[in-house]
């Protein structure tokens, strides 16, 4: 398999998990490039349920080389949970995960100051956090005040995470938060550090030589192209570079070593939080999708909010990421519609848009431009061959690849790795 990056086309929560799964049996190497545990990746195998946040879903394949990149914002109490349950179910992440040494650490004190400065916002103005201190942690490492995972192997690394605390209770207080206590902390943190420190090493060199070597690497994205820093709907975004782009500097190999870019939508538009949305159903459809998709947050466990496919935001996702192929999921859930909608524009005070607007406020007033399209009113979850969908069903496959301009490349029609048909990779 060549050297493939993996990206979210919509608001995250495409289920990149599973397909990253299924093509990491092709793969030698598994890199997460950006985010942190605020991304939650489903995984159904057999009857067993997974959900990873931090570890690479290639961890669930023996013989798999795992990478957690330098582009990372690494919960140490987060990574220690996942390695101990899977653990538990009889998975060990030894002399398999390697997590680069110049990734940021997710503070206990980031936590606090995260809920603390949501805590402020009006209504209307809040960016619906997960509160797991991944903003400000990319916020320090911008300030250049972060802690690395390199600093856990430093001799100083006590006296670090000291003045740290002691600086951050400042702005904890200011923001009207509860305050660490210092000696706790930084007792906790030196406990976990100690476990840490086997998997900490150059991942720069690791990966580099690996693709020299010839091994296949699978980039895995979290989050989507619509949550990204710079390309999402600012403000209401996540705070890492969640494209292609990401790849490589959340990585560190080079964009030449890159040889495809797969995009992951879902076959309607979900998204978790705050934020404009186009397509929102509020509506009994609306209330359907949600239901049959199961769509509850793999991490926070909210409700998603749910709407008909909206092909503006694909093909926006499609330019800035230059996506090779669609892998379109959950196709299934849309087995009990006779009609189906499509936005393939957006209005706004009488002015046409065919891409998505950068200015938030023009963005929430844009009403979607209706395509309508017939359903095929019958079940597809145990089917396997692509050929033998529903006529109907295919027809809407080729439409959105079509309007989208981008080829297909795999159809999920269920959570299952059965249900996964392969088409042209």
């Amino acid at each position: 398999m060549p050297n493939t990056v993996l990206v979210g086309a919509q608001w995250g929560d495409e289920g990149k998990g599973k397909i990253i799964d299924v093509l990491t049996r092709e793969s030698d190497v598994v890199v997460r490039y950006q985010g942190g545990n605020n991304a939650g990746h489903t995984v159904k195998v057999g009857d067993q349920q997974y959900i990873l946040h931090l570890i690479p879903s290639g961890i669930l394949h023996e013989g798999k080389a795992c990478i957690i990149g330098n582009g990372l914002v690494v919960d140490l109490v987060g990574l220690m949970s996942e390695i101990d349950e899977l653990a538990d179910l009889g998975i060990s992440c030894d002399d398999r995960l390697y997590i680069s040494d110049r990734a940021h650490i997710v503070m206990p004190y980031h936590k606090e100051i995260d809920a603390a400065h949501e805590a402020t916002l009006k209504s209307g103005s809040k960016i619906g956090t997960t509160k797991r201190g991944i903003g400000p942690t990319y916020a320090d490492k911008v300030n250049r005040r972060a802690l690395r995972m390199c600093d856990l192997c430093s001799a100083d690394f006590e006296s670090k995470v000291r003045q740290s605390v002691e600086s951050a209770n400042a702005v904890i207080e200011a923001l009207g938060g509860t305050t660490l206590d210092v000696a706790e902390t930084v007792t906790n943190c030196m406990a976990l550090a100690e476990r840490v420190r086997p998997y900490v090493t150059d991942t720069i060199t690791l990966l580099n030589d690996m693709v020299k070597d010839g091994k296949q690497v699978l980039f895995e994205g979290a989050q989507g192209t619509m949550l990204d820093i710079d390309f999402g709907s600012y403000p209401f975004v996540t705070s890492s570079s969640a494209t292609a782009g990401g790849a490589c500097t959340g990585s560190g190999l080079s964009p030449n070593k890159i040889d495809r870019v797969i995009g992951v939508l879902k076959a309607y538009t979900t998204r978790v939080g705050e934020g404009p949305m186009p397509t929102e159903l509020t509506d009994e459809d609306g209330e359907a999708l949600r239901k049959k998709g199961a769509e509850f947050g793999a991490t926070t466990g909210r409700p998603r909010r749910c709407g008909w496919f909206d092909a503006v935001v694909a093909r926006y996702a499609a330019v800035i990421n230059g996506f090779d192929y669609w892998c379109i999921t959950k196709l299934d859930v849309l087995d009990g519609h006779e009609k189906i909608k499509v936005c393939v524009a957006y209005e706004c005070d009488g002015k046409r848009y065919d891409s998505v607007p950068a200015d938030i406020q023009i963005l929430e007033k844009c009403v979607p431009v209706y395509e309508e399209v017939d359903g095929w009113c019958s079940p597809t979850t145990d089917i396997t061959e692509y050929d033998d969908l529903p006529e109907n069903a295919k027809k809407y496959v080729e439409y959105i690849c079509k309007i989208t301009d981008v080829k297909l490349g795999v159809l999920s029609v269920g959570p299952k790795r059965s249900a996964t048909l392969r088409v042209a990779i």
